[in-house]
C-alpha cells in the first residue's frame, strides 16, 4: 500500500509512504507514480488523539503514546 499525504507535521509537506508486504515500510519525499486510487482520508492528530477521517472506513478516532500536532490529507494507492 501507499499512502501519499499533505499537510503539517509530517517530515516533508508532501510525502509518499509504501508499506511493505512484509511490513517494513519507507517514506520518500513527493509523490510516488503510479497511483492507483482506493481512498482518501483527513487525518488531525492533536496531542495523543488522533481523529481520522476515511471515505471508506469512516470516523475513527485512535490515541497514540507521543505528543504531537499534524493536520493531513491523505490518498491511499496500490
Amino acid at each position: 500500500m501507499r499512502y501519499i499525504e499533505f499537510g503539517i507535521g509530517n517530515k516533508w509537506l508532501i510525502r509518499t509512504e509504501t508499506e511493505l508486504n512484509d511490513g517494513t515500510e519507507f517514506e520518500v519525499r513527493g509523490i510516488v507514480r503510479p497511483i492507483q486510487f482506493q481512498s482518501a482520508y483527513i487525518r488531525i492528530w492533536i496531542r495523543k488523539t488522533v481523529l481520522i477521517i476515511d471515505l471508506k472506513q469512516g470516523l475513527k478516532v485512535t490515541k497514540k503514546n507521543r505528543n504531537e500536532f499534524k493536520i493531513i490529507f491523505g490518498i491511499v494507492s496500490l
